[in-house]
């Protein structure tokens, strides 16, 4: 059993939607402003992070990498008008892309 310290899991749940409207609220005019391509390098360096910390991070470091990669990424479709919740539901809502089963059964060597 992992002695790392998690996280506290928040009194209420955020949903995807909620969370990009959040970020949205936050941080759109400074995200407009640094535009599509520097808003990218932003997103990128975030997921170096997270790929640093799945090498060699704790568990708290982890969480908050993931949390950063996912913030960006909300960032990112705001700037582009993007609806996250709208653009998972229309690919993954009905199954795999590739089988169209809620459990895949495309080969291992395809990209679903």
């Amino acid at each position: 059993m992992s002695t790392e310290s998690q996280p506290s899991t928040p009194a209420a749940q955020i949903t995807l939607a909620d969370f990009q409207r959040l970020i949205r609220e936050m941080y759109l005019e400074k995200d407009l402003a640094r535009g599509v391509d520097g808003t990218f390098m932003w997103f990128m360096e975030e997921v170096g992070e997270l790929a640093s910390c799945l090498r060699s991070g704790t568990s708290a470091e982890r969480h908050a990498e993931f949390a950063d990669v996912l913030a960006w990424l909300a960032t990112i479709a705001n700037v582009v008008g993007v609806d996250l919740n709208a653009a998972i539901q229309a690919k993954y809502g009905a199954g795999c892309p590739g089988c169209g089963k809620f459990v895949c059964t495309c080969d291992e060597s395809e990209k679903p």
